[in-house]
């Protein structure tokens, strides 16, 4: 076996911008992380509603008014003619 392959393995001490600290082992000395799990809202049982409608009316207002270049406008559907009845569509013939 070759000697001195592995990289060294030592204590760290593990950071949350909460302010929590772990104790652990890992091939760095300090980690920085930004949610553990005494913050996260699903180990805390804190729940965070998102404003959906809120967000849809807002991207209605900012997108909404624009079209996209070279797309055409669409037309209203044309009005059924009275009297006459509309054509049916033949199921394809199946060979047995």
């Amino acid at each position: 076996m070759k000697a001195d392959i592995h990289p060294h393995y030592v204590d760290c001490i593990i950071r949350c911008a909460c302010g929590a600290t772990y104790h652990t082992r890992s091939t760095r000395s300090s980690i920085d992380i930004g949610i553990c799990s005494a913050c996260h809202p699903f180990f805390t049982g804190e729940q965070k509603f998102v404003d959906t409608a809120g967000r849809v009316e807002k991207f209605s207002r900012r997108y909404g008014a624009t079209r996209l270049a070279g797309t055409a406008t669409p037309k209203p559907p044309k009005p059924l003619k009275s009297g006459k009845p509309t054509k049916a569509v033949k199921a394809p013939k199946i060979k047995s």
